[in-house]
């Protein structure tokens, strides 16, 4: 924060380089400083009462910051994708800009900042402040380009969604507040768990997770993240799919499991069931609609959407091993997504387009773009021994035991997201396949119309933009390979899982009053708490009593990986092929799918209609449909 507002105050005065490089010094200490909370955190939670305003007795006006392994690693996650965006758009950006060149920095800045603190903090209602600043430096990115009104457009359905986002977090927190008449996390599941479920605390729930799942671009609250990756510059599009809708995911986790786990919160059963069943239709209908894409940035948009997806499927089983599993998988995809959108970028760099027919074969020119791009599509599939692969191996067998159906689930996403990139790059980089039709399609599914985002497009590609890609596959790639990653994150996983310990270190991070804060989620157990952490702060270290979640490679995991990513090169070779295949069985084959694209995809695709409004009515009724199943499962 501090960085933004140096940018924002002496920005108009800095060279260029000096504003990139400021910034760039900025996000660097904020890694570093990052990388000792994790390590202090080691394995127990860190809680400070900001400026020493702890609680007396039992009541608190202050802010509480309070983590652990899974908060801090998704802080750590954005502290290293900043620098990469930010070291990637030194030269993206290339041309002079008039103005304040360090506008686009010290939004990047601000935008961390948001990140950063709402995964840090303890209380709901700056929770929602960090929500709010993360949205606000969004919106700002994503229509950063102002002398083209499409990135306008897509910003201005991005901020109207998000600001009604950001109303629903705000009215659940109120009625919390009204309820309770506390605002952290911990003590509004504790003075929850005394009571009975009613309306009022249905509808705060409602209205708080559809407000995070917008973030997050779960169906139906996903409208706007197509529109705003098409048209946002590609170093922001690395940030909202590689870590920003994550935390959507997260914050519905942390806010469940520390608030609404208990006796006075929302059954168990039904969160599982129902957050289950929104994560598979997501996953199922960002897998569609992502398989039909021309347009590379939408392409890589609904594959994020199908991820979600497989991420919400995770945190809904409210298991130690699922979300382990998750919390690799999203650390492996956020590499492998941020890198597949710097590739898309040298494309547009290089030739103005994002169209993958208008593509076709024009990639040849950049051999090593595209090594790099079949790379990230396999990583896409789950293929070992990429983190995706090792993430989705975690949580597909710990979605295996609670029903079978949901392994076939994560393998058939994975294939078809993984597919599409791999056909994609097949056509761009190699031109495999017979040279597509020229037939103009609809504005949802093409990129032709795409305008290059620097000033001369036939430049040679300036060695950082596949510098940065190559990182940050090698950084997925050792997120599967590296056994102290998945140890740490499981490790979290269990922390992240257990309601009580979370409750007890709020507790004993500066409160006198031991009996403060309850148990709202989880069993109590034999954790010991060390206060006294340092300087207005307190670590947990609790000691571990049960067995870890799995964490490592397994036969079945490996065997499945390898099966996603063998069925998504066979269906980027069928769809590449297929239409020259001759015989009675390939026409039948090409007339039942072309039948089940008119009556499935089609329609899909026409929701995604850039009405603002469209938008709003689909996010009123994911609230009330929520309201409602939840409303009915605490009768």
């Amino acid at each position: 924060m501090l960085g933004a507002v140096v940018l924002a105050v002496a920005g108009r005065w800095l060279p260029r380089v000096a504003a990139d490089a400021l910034a760039l010094g900025c996000a660097a200490g904020e890694l570093a400083v990052l990388a000792a909370l994790w390590v202090r955190t080691g394995e127990g939670r860190a809680v400070a009462w900001v400026g020493g305003w702890e609680p007396v007795p039992g009541r608190e006006v202050g802010v509480v910051l309070a983590t652990d392994r899974i908060g801090v690693g998704l802080a750590l996650l954005a502290g290293v994708l900043v620098p990469a965006a930010l070291g990637y758009a030194w030269r993206y950006f290339d041309e002079p800009r008039t103005g304040q060149p360090g506008a686009f920095p010290a939004l990047i800045l601000l935008f961390e900042a948001g990140m950063c603190g709402f995964v840090l903090t303890g209380d709901l209602f700056d929770a929602f402040v960090f929500f709010e600043l993360m949205g606000v430096a969004a919106y700002a990115l994503t229509g950063f380009r102002v002398e083209d009104p499409r990135p306008l457009q897509g910003a201005l359905a991005f901020a109207l969604t998000g600001s009604l986002a950001g109303y629903c977090v705000l009215l659940g927190t109120g009625l919390l507040y009204a309820r309770t008449g506390e605002l952290a996390f911990a003590r509004i599941g504790a003075a929850l768990a005394g009571r009975e479920p009613d309306a009022l605390v249905v509808a705060a729930f409602a209205l708080l997770a559809a407000g995070l799942l917008v973030k997050g671009a779960a169906v139906p609250f996903h409208f706007w993240l197509p529109d705003a990756h098409a048209m946002a510059p590609t170093p922001v599009c690395m940030l909202l799919s590689g870590v920003m809708v994550e935390l959507g995911v997260y914050g519905l986790a942390r806010t469940y499991g520390a608030v609404f786990a208990g006796p006075g919160g929302i059954p168990q059963e039904a969160y599982t069931a129902a957050f289950v069943a929104l994560g598979v239709l997501t996953a199922l209908v960002g897998a569609v609609l992502c398989w039909q894409q021309r347009h590379l940035k939408r392409l890589l948009a609904f594959s994020t959407v199908a991820h979600v997806g497989l991420f919400l499927v995770g945190v809904a089983l409210l298991e130690a091993g699922a979300a382990a599993g998750t919390a690799v998988y999203a650390a492996g995809h956020a590499a492998a997504k941020a890198a597949l959108f710097a590739l898309v970028g040298v494309l547009l760099d290089q030739h103005g387009s994002v169209d993958e027919h208008g593509l076709y074969g024009r990639g040849r020119d950049l051999p090593f773009a595209g090594v790099l791009f079949g790379l990230g599509g396999l990583a896409v599939a789950g293929l070992p021994p990429f983190g995706t692969g090792l993430g989705k191996a975690l949580a597909e067998h710990a979605a295996g035991q609670w029903a079978g159906w949901l392994v076939v689930v994560f393998v058939v996403v994975s294939a078809v997201t993984g597919g599409a990139v791999l056909r994609a790059g097949a056509r761009v980089f190699v031109g495999a396949g017979p040279r597509p039709p020229e037939r103009r399609p609809g504005p949802e599914t093409a990129g032709f119309g795409e305008e290059p985002e620097v000033r001369d497009p036939q430049r040679r590609v300036p060695g950082v933009m596949l510098a940065v890609p190559a990182l940050l596959l090698a950084g997925s790639l050792a997120v599967g390979v590296l056994p102290g990653v998945g140890r740490s994150l499981a490790a979290g996983a269990a922390q992240f899982t257990d309601g009580a310990g979370y409750a007890r270190a709020v507790a004993a991070g500066g409160t006198d009053d031991a009996n403060g804060a309850g148990s709202p989620g989880g069993s109590a157990d034999a954790s010991s708490v060390d206060a006294g952490a340092g300087a207005g702060g307190a670590v947990a270290a609790e000691a571990a009593t049960k067995a870890l979640p799995e964490s490592g490679w397994t036969r079945s995991g490996v065997l499945l990986g390898l099966l996603s990513a063998a069925l998504a090169a066979g269906l980027a070779a069928a769809a590449l092929w297929g239409p020259e295949l001759p015989g009675a069985p390939a026409r039948r084959v090409r007339a039942g799918l072309a039948a089940l694209s008119r009556r499935v995809v089609v329609p899909l695709r026409r929701l995604h209609s850039g009405h603002i409004g469209d938008y709003a009515t689909w996010l009123a009724a994911g609230v009330a449909l929520l309201m409602g199943t939840f409303g009915l499962a605490t009768r």
